[in-house]
């Protein structure tokens, strides 16, 4: 896991040292001292579990919530609000695959 992946206050390891992110490339050792992480700089986290990919197994949960939304939305905006309302949905789609 890269630094930019962290939020700021999680704890990970690297080279055999606890920190904690500080900033967009610094951290805290917990033994003290602020450090700059390299942003080639492969992490361990150790606050959050480690994944991979981009979540695209959670993007058939939110198409299915998103799917809800929009039929009631579509209810409520009338005809004239139906072709911006379409152009919209297709920009949600097209940024979560």
């Amino acid at each position: 896991m890269k630094l930019q992946h962290l939020s700021i206050g999680a704890r990970f390891e690297y080279e055999g040292v606890t920190y904690v992110k500080t900033g967009p490339l610094t951290a805290s050792s917990e033994a003290g001292g602020q450090r700059i992480i390299p942003r080639h700089a492969v992490l361990r986290p150790l606050d959050v579990p480690a994944t991979e990919g981009k979540g695209k197994p959670a993007a058939p949960m939110v198409r299915k919530a998103f799917n809800s939304f929009f039929e009631t939305a579509s209810r409520l905006v009338g005809e004239a609000g139906q072709a911006e309302l379409e152009q919209a949905r297709q920009r949600f789609l097209k940024a979560i695959d």
